[in-house]
C-alpha cells in the first residue's frame, strides 16, 4: 500500500519485513564462511567472540540502521542528507559499494550456484570434482590479468540470476520483495533442517560434529580470532550496505524498531550456527570415508560448496541427486534473498532522489548490472572476484560502518535517535538505555577501526592473495576509488527543497505493532 503523503510503499505485514530483512542478512556466507572460520579458529571457542561481537557490534548497529531508516523515511543518502546535507555522500558510498561492488560478483557465485543444482540431476560433476570445478566449469586462466574469454555457461547462468532478481524487484516492496521472501525464507529454513537431519545420519557424521562444537580455548589468546568474529558479524547481517536503512524506511509508525533488530540479528545467527551442523557432518562424513583428519577434508570459501560438497555427494550410501539439489536449491535461495535486498538498496536510493520510476530504475540497474557481472564470468572471473571481494567487504564497508556511528553518535546525537526509537517500543524490555550510545559513539566505531588498521597493517606487508600487484591494484584498490569517486559525484545534484524536510510516518497502527 502507498501513503498518500509522500507515496512511500510500506510493508504489508511484520513477518513480511523480518523475513525480508532475514532474507538479506542470511546469505552464502552464512552457510560456508561461518563454518570455515569456526573451524579455524577454535571450534566451539569461536563462538565466544562471534556473540560478543553480535552483541557489541551487530546488534548497536542493526538498531541504528533501522531507527535511523524509520526516523528519516529514506534511503541512505536522503537519510543521511536529512540528518545533515555534508554527510550524504556516505550515504551513497554504503549502496554505491553493496550494488556495484559486491553484487556484481555475488550474483556470479549464485550462478555457480544454478549450475551446479542442474548438475545434480545425474551428478555431472563427475568423479574429480576439483577438477571438474577449476578445468572443466571455470578452465581459470593463469593470472587475473588474462581475462581469457567468457565462460558461456556462466555467464548464462549469471544472466538468470538478474533475470530473477529484475522480476523480484521490479514491483513494489510489498508486492516484489516481501511475496518472494514469505515464500523463499520459510522454505529456506526448512530445506536447511532437512540437511541437518540427514547429514546425522551418515557415517563419521558425529566426527565432524565433535570437531565443530569441541572448544580449543587457547586460541582466544590471538587477536586474529577477534577480528575474524566483528568481521563475520559485520558481513552477515548486511550491515554498512544501506540495506537495512532502506527496509526500515518501509516501515509504519507503530514499529518495534528495538525488537525487530533482536530477531534479525538472533536469527541470523542462529541459522549460520544450525547450518554449521549440515556442513561438519558432512565434512565428518567425507574425512570418515576417506580415512583423513577433518583439516584435510574442509576448504574455504566457494571450495567447500563446489568442490567438497559434491565430492561428498558422490560418495552418499542413497538418494544422492536429491541430496545434492536440495543444498544447491538452498544456496540459491540464501543468495537470492541477498542479492534483491542488494539490488533494492540503491534502487530505492536512485528513485528518493531522481524521482524516477522504480520500474525503469530497476531494469536500468538489472542491465548495467549484469554488464558489469560479465567480467567475472571470464577464466579469470574467479580471482577477481576473490580480489573485488576482499577490498569491497574489508575496506568499503567496514569505513561505512565506522562513518555511520560518527554520524549518528556525534552529529545527529545518538540519543535523540535512542529517544526516537524508545518513542515505539511496545514494553519496557524493548527500551534502549544509555548503554546504545556508548556503544555507538565508542565501543562499536573502537573495535570497527582497529578490524580496519589491522587488515590496512597486514596489506602493506604483501599483495593480497599472492595475487599480481597491478591486479591488486586495478581490481581492488582502483574498484573503491571509482565507488568514491561516483558516490561523492552524486552528491552534486541537488535535492528538491521539500525532500529534506522529514514526512510524517504513515499512521498504520495496525502494522508491526
Amino acid at each position: 500500500m502507498k501513503n498518500n503523503t509522500n507515496q512511500r510503499s510500506t510493508w504489508n505485514s511484520q513477518i513480511g519485513f523480518l523475513l525480508a530483512a532475514i532474507g538479506s542478512a542470511i546469505g552464502l556466507g552464512n552457510i560456508w564462511r561461518f563454518s570455515y572460520l569456526t573451524f579455524e579458529y577454535g571450534g566451539g571457542a569461536f563462538l565466544i567472540p562471534y556473540f560478543t561481537a553480535l552483541f557489541v557490534a551487530g546488534i548497536p548497529l542493526m538498531i541504528l540502521e533501522y531507527g535511523v531508516g524509520h526516523r528519516e523515511q529514506g534511503a541512505s543518502p536522503l537519510s543521511l542528507a536529512r540528518i545533515h546535507t555534508n554527510t550524504e555522500w556516505i550515504g551513497w558510498w554504503m549502496p554505491m559499494a553493496a550494488m556495484f561492488g559486491i553484487m556484481l560478483y555475488y550474483a556470479v557465485i549464485i550462478g555457480y550456484c544454478v549450475i551446479y543444482f542442474l548438475l545434480s540431476l545425474n551428478l555431472s560433476w563427475g568423479t574429480d570434482t576439483q577438477d571438474f570445478f577449476f578445468t572443466s566449469l571455470l578452465q581459470i586462466s593463469d593470472s587475473p590479468l588474462n581475462l581469457g574469454g567468457l565462460r558461456l555457461p556462466i555467464t548464462t547462468a549469471t544472466l538468470f540470476v538478474w533475470v530473477i532478481c529484475w522480476v523480484i524487484c521490479y514491483q513494489e516492496i510489498n508486492h516484489g520483495i516481501e511475496l518472494a521472501c514469505k515464500i523463499f525464507i520459510p522454505l529456506l529454513f526448512v530445506l536447511t533442517l532437512i540437511l541437518v537431519v540427514w547429514g546425522f545420519t551418515l557415517p563419521g557424521a558425529m566426527q565432524g560434529i565433535k570437531t565443530y562444537l569441541t572448544p580449543d580455548f587457547e586460541i582466544l589468546k590471538q587477536f586474529d580470532v577477534w577480528t575474524a568474529a566483528f568481521g563475520q558479524i559485520f558481513f552477515t547481517l548486511s550491515l554498512g550496505f544501506g540495506i537495512m536503512i532502506t527496509y526500515a524506511s518501509y516501515l509504519p509508525r507503530k514499529t518495534n524498531i528495538f525488537g525487530n533488530a533482536l530477531i534479525t540479528s538472533i536469527t541470523n545467527c542462529l541459522f549460520s550456527f544450525v547450518a554449521g551442523f549440515a556442513v561438519f557432518s558432512v565434512i565428518g562424513f567425507m574425512a570418515h570415508k576417506a580415512g583423513l583428519p577433518i583439516s584435510k577434508v574442509i576448504k574455504e570459501g566457494p571450495q567447500l560448496a563446489f568442490v567438497v560438497y559434491p565430492e561428498a555427494i558422490n560418495n552418499l550410501p542413497f538418494m544422492r541427486s536429491t541430496f545434492g539439489m536440495i543444498f544447491f536449491f538452498v544456496l540459491i535461495i540464501a543468495g537470492i534473498s541477498s542479492g534483491i535486498s542488494l539490488i533494492e538498496a540503491f534502487t530505492c536510493a536512485f528513485k528518493d532522489k531522481f524521482g524516477w520510476d522504480r520500474k525503469k530504475v530497476v531494469s536500468m540497474i538489472c542491465i548495467i548490472g549484469f554488464a558489469g557481472s560479465v567480467i567475472f564470468t571470464t577464466r579469470a572471473g574467479l580471482m577477481l572476484l576473490d580480489i573485488t571481494d576482499h577490498f569491497v567487504t574489508n575496506y568499503g564497508l567496514i569505513f561505512g560502518g565506522i562513518v555511520e556511528c560518527v554520524i549518528i553518535g556525534w552529529i545527529l546525537k545518538s540519543h535523540k535517535l535512542r529517544s526516537h526509537i524508545n518513542t515505539f517500543k511496545t514494553s519496557e524490555y524493548f527500551k534502549i538505555g544509555f548503554w546504545w550510545d556508548i556503544c555507538i559513539r565508542f565501543v562499536t566505531p573502537a573495535a570497527l577501526t582497529f578490524i580496519l588498521l589491522k587488515a590496512l597493517t597486514k596489506e602493506l606487508q604483501a599483495p593480497y592473495g599472492d595475487y599480481p600487484l597491478d591486479a591488486v591494484i586495478l581490481f581492488g584498490v582502483d574498484w573503491i576509488i571509482i565507488l568514491g569517486i561516483v558516490s561523492v559525484s552524486l552528491t552534486f545534484y541537488p535535492w528538491k527543497p521539500e525532500l529534506l524536510k522529514r514526512k510524517h510516518i504513515p499512521e498504520d497502527e495496525h502494522l508491526l505493532t
